[in-house]
């Protein structure tokens, strides 16, 4: 056991394509950058997560698959990747996970998984930040029973806001049965494009609404083609290029984050 109070945060939202993955990946980097220990989880079949990081998944390493489907056998710590950057690193994802459901689905305490198998970690890094995939599966499930706060990105669109609602309605309800100490620390509107006027609406309406505006960072992503090509590198936008807009909304993220709880 390391000493440290480990943040464990996992970045969901039931809805596809509102900067999940993207701000898992480069909200680690800030946070890496700035000095902290951060482990990323990537729960997600399709793995971006990993791709992201530049981690390509060889044969004979392990991933989070491996360790979910044998928590008795297989320990934490030999599925952790290193990434090129030091106190930034991995338990990378296989597209095996997306059969993990179907396996998983008549164990006696599937839903917490995960948890007994990264308890052994815990007091490790400062932060581990968890993808997860954009449905709610199991393997959402198994996040959220482990995580001890969500960060929400929303896509500042009318379909993404309107998705809000049932992914509230979702990590109340593992509060209530499964997870006590779960909490929604914040939302974050991403893909924010400042010259459309729904992506304008979205943000007021985001900052309006009594079930969200005390939970709503200051921080907003705006849409950056900076964040796309360096994800095709995989490389964080933080390291790839830092005078991007990308790279100082994730900055300004990981800032305002190490001073909530």
């Amino acid at each position: 056991m390391g000493g440290k109070q480990t943040r464990i945060i996992a970045v969901a939202n039931e809805k596809g394509g509102v900067g999940k993955t993207v701000t898992v990946v480069n909200l680690g980097a800030a946070l890496n950058k700035e000095g902290k220990s951060v482990l990323v989880v990537d729960m997600d079949p399709q793995f971006n997560a990993t791709k992201g990081l530049g981690v390509d998944v060889k044969e004979e390493m392990l991933t989070v698959y491996d360790l979910i489907k044998d928590t008795a056998s297989i320990k934490a710590s030999d599925a952790i990747v290193p990434t090129r950057w030091k106190g930034l690193d991995l338990i990378p994802s296989h597209v095996d996970l997306a059969g993990a459901e179907v396996e998983l689905v008549d164990e006696v305490g599937r839903e917490n998984r995960l948890k007994e198998a990264l308890e052994s970690i815990s007091g490790e890094y400062d932060f581990i930040l968890l993808d997860t995939p954009p449905s709610l599966s199991l393997l959402t499930v198994n996040v959220l029973a482990y995580a001890k706060e969500v960060i929400v990105p929303c896509q500042t669109h009318p379909y993404s806001y309107d998705a809000l609602d049932e992914l509230f309605d979702t990590i109340f309800t593992i509060k209530e049965n499964i997870n006590p100490d779960i909490n929604v620390t914040g939302v974050v509107a991403t893909l924010f494009d400042t010259r459309t006027r729904v992506s304008r609406r979205i943000l007021e309406k985001l900052k309006n609404d009594d079930r969200y505006k005390d939970l709503l960072f200051d921080t907003v992503v705006r849409v950056n083609t900076t964040i796309a090509e360096s994800a095709g590198v995989g490389k964080p936008v933080i390291f790839f290029r830092q005078n991007s807009y990308g790279s100082s909304d994730y900055t300004s993220l990981a800032k305002e984050l190490l001073t909530t709880r």
